[in-house]
Parts: C-alpha cells; structure tokens; sequence
C-alpha cells in the first residue's frame, strides 16, 4: 500500500479526536466524576478512560453508547464517535506509520516484502507498477517517503522486529535480476542485524487463518498494543485491547510454523543462488 496521504487536512482530523476526547472530560467534569469514580461506575479501566479523554484511542461503539447513557447525552457521544472514527480511517495509514515510528517491539507476518526491508530499487519497481502512477515526481515522493520509514530501524536503542515472510514473496521476483538480487542481499543482510529476525513461512505450512493479507502486530514504550491489517488496497488499524491480543495469538501460532531464523536465511541464500546462475 503507498504511503499517500488520506483526504482532509491533518488538523481536521486531529480536531475531530480531540472534540470527542473534550466531550468526554467535559461531561466528566460536569458530572463531579473522577476517572476513578468514573471506572468504577462504568466497570471500563480508568486508563483505558483517560486514553478515549485524551484522544489516544477510538473505543469500539458499545463502549462510547454506553458513556452516552451514563451521561445522557441522546447520542451526542456516538455521533462525534463517528467523525473521530471516520477521521481514523480516512488516515488509517498515517497513523499507522505513527504507531510504527514510536514502536519499540514490531512482529509482522508479511504477504509482501516488507516496506521497512525494501530497496530503494525495488520500490521503486513495485510502486511503479499501481495504476494510480502519477508520473515520475510523484513516483520519486513515493520511494523517499517509504524508504524515509527505515531510519527508525537506526535509533538507539533500535526496535525489535521479527517479520514472518511468506514463501510465495520469495518466488515472485521483480522483472530486473540485479533490482531482485539486490533486494534478496538487502534481505540478508537486514537479518543479519541484531534487532531484526526474519522467518521464512514455507508452503509446506499450510493453511492458516492469517491468509490473504499482511500482519503488523505494534507495541509502544508504554506497553500498548496495536495492530494493522493490509490489503493489496486496503488497511484496518486495529487498537482494541482484546481484538489485538487475538491477531497476537495468530502470529504466535503463525511463528512455530515457520521455518527457524538460520534455515530461514538458508532459503533464502539458496534462491540468491539460483537468481545468480
């Protein structure tokens, strides 16, 4: 998916979060509730409250119509719920991005070769190939803006990121050998790093319920958990706590399938080989 901005401008989506997250202090405060009064009224966690006060979570519907029945607020709540929301998806893959930059422990299962793990060289073939090329600037803005997402792999300390790769982006190369040895190389060498882990899916696996689409599974420095769901055209970011510790799950079961690191970069040292003669 490129990294292409959403519609509306940053500010009015900020504004729409913010506007819920106003609300609800507003009405807290109105009501002579503390986030604590408040938890325990509403059987939700204080800081789970104060993360939808301060614009840090969109909740799910049932929790925001249950705050709007304990306020009685005749939908008032839901409805600047729907604008934040909406606001969310528009820009899913902004935040994403913002989410993966303040990351400190990354897990993906990747249907695709990995955006932060590219070459300049392959995405540029890859990007190059969406319908919606709009010529060479937009193309060079592209490349710069995905490859400008791989400095955060150089902070100190570096994230920890373990990607599953599934075989079939292994035996789909691009149409320049010297664009896929390269990418192949870049691979290696990238596993190689002590805060990377790459793990070949084979397709001797089988059938698994991660089927059809990449996985990032994201954990902040304050232990908050969130993940994303990538289509060839799509993306869901995904920040309830339960919904997330499920799509973990998956990925943990995913991972005891897949081949060990070390025979991982066997594969793929071997598919080098065979690209090379």
């Amino acid at each position: 998916m490129a990294e292409q901005a959403g519609e509306g401008s940053d500010q009015e989506k900020q504004d729409a979060r913010e506007t819920l997250g106003h609300a609800l202090v507003t009405l807290r405060r109105k009501a002579g509730k503390s986030l604590a009064q408040l938890a325990e009224d509403t059987g939700y966690e204080r800081s789970y409250l104060n993360r939808l006060e301060t614009g840090q979570r969109i909740s799910k519907r049932p929790v925001i119509e249950d705050l709007d029945t304990y306020y009685g607020t005749d939908g008032l709540l839901v409805r600047l719920w729907k604008a934040a929301r909406n606001s969310v998806i528009v820009n899913r893959y902004k935040l994403f991005m913002q989410y993966e930059e303040g990351a400190v422990i990354m897990h993906k299962y990747m249907q695709v070769m990995p955006g932060l793990l590219q070459t300049e060289d392959y995405a540029r073939a890859v990007l190059s190939s969406s319908p919606n090329h709009w010529g060479p600037d937009w193309l060079e803005e592209q490349v710069a803006l995905r490859l400008s997402r791989q400095e955060l792999l150089n902070r100190d300390p570096s994230p920890s990121v373990r990607v599953i790769l599934d075989e079939s982006v292994l035996r789909r190369p691009t149409t320049d050998p010297k664009t896929w040895a390269g990418q192949l190389s870049h691979l290696v060498e990238s596993a190689e790093r002590p805060s990377i882990v790459v793990q070949v899916l084979p397709f001797s696996a089988g059938v698994h319920d991660l089927m059809g689409g990449s996985l990032s599974v994201l954990w902040q420095a304050d232990g908050v958990g969130v993940a994303y769901l990538e289509g060839s055209k799509s993306g869901e970011l995904i920040e309830d706590a339960e919904e997330v510790a499920q799509y973990r799950l998956s990925y943990d079961q995913l991972r005891d399938s897949a081949l060990s690191p070390p025979a991982s970069l066997d594969v793929i040292r071997k598919i080098m080989e065979g690209n090379a003669s």
